[in-house]
């Protein structure tokens, strides 16, 4: 069983430890409050097996004295409380009146760390996580503030397309391939997603906006493989809507051209 696990941080900073979530709790003295928290701009935050990570945590904090700082910010899975997301403890508050305050937290996340972030399976730390945070005012009142925010972390996808052959006759066929796969945290490796619903989509020569052919369901290994008609010169794609858990994935086109 992989146990938790520490790492110490460059430059003598304090230490990044992964750990499960505590027992939630919301408590604190005085008016101030958290009012909004946006992460990662709104956006899904994306994982794959290599590229270290870093997002932002935009958090609106108020109180009548003024808002002097984050003192705390941890964000886990909210359906099992596991983390690899880790905040060094430095922030930024921007003043926007004399009361308020939007203070930011970056979390970063090394993919070399997450297979010992669970002793199960790390990928099911993929899904909805949720954001606490404790803040502090000029007076010294201070508010843990549990659940303020709730987000999605998916593991990268990987998609490809190949049209075959690339210059055909009108009226004849081509067949298009290509294979869906995605981040495997256990190994850091791609792996293929089978069982998945992708969009065979055609922009023609000349046009500006692919549209939809067909919806394939991808086999063994995530691979994929269609017969298409050929009428007009253009390019293909494959498009993956993601899911819960498995990020948005658009392929690269490939080029069809009429003899």
């Amino acid at each position: 069983m992989r146990g938790r696990t520490a790492w110490a941080a460059a430059g003598g900073a304090a230490a990044l430890v992964l750990t499960t979530a505590t027992g939630a709790h919301a408590e604190g003295r005085g008016d101030i409050r958290v009012v909004k928290t946006v992460v990662n701009g709104g956006g899904n935050v994306i994982v794959g097996t290599a590229k270290t990570i870093r997002y932002p945590i935009d958090i609106t904090i108020k109180d009548n004295s003024g808002v002097k700082k984050l003192t705390d910010v941890f964000t886990f899975n909210k359906t099992n409380a596991y983390t690899f997301a880790t905040w060094n403890g430095d922030s930024s508050c921007t003043k926007k009146s004399a009361t308020t305050s939007v203070c930011r937290a970056t979390m970063t996340i090394d993919p070399a760390w997450i297979p010992d972030s669970d002793d199960i399976d790390t990928n099911r730390v993929a899904g909805v996580w949720r954001v606490d945070a404790t803040v502090k005012a000029n007076d010294g009142d201070y508010w843990i503030s549990d659940d303020i925010a709730e987000y999605k972390v998916k593991r990268a996808a990987q998609l490809t397309t190949v049209i075959a052959p690339e210059k055909v006759a009108k009226g004849a066929k081509a067949t298009v391939t290509g294979k869906l796969s995605r981040a495997n945290w256990e190994d850091l490796k791609y792996h293929g997603f089978t069982g998945q619903q992708v969009k065979l989509q055609f922009r023609k020569k000349g046009a500006t906006q692919y549209n939809t052919v067909k919806t394939v369901t991808t086999g063994d290994a995530g691979k994929l493989t269609t017969n298409v008609t050929v009428t007009s010169a253009g390019t293909w794609r494959w498009y993956f809507p993601g899911t819960t858990t498995t990020s948005l994935k658009v392929s690269a086109g490939d080029a069809l051209n009429l003899k």
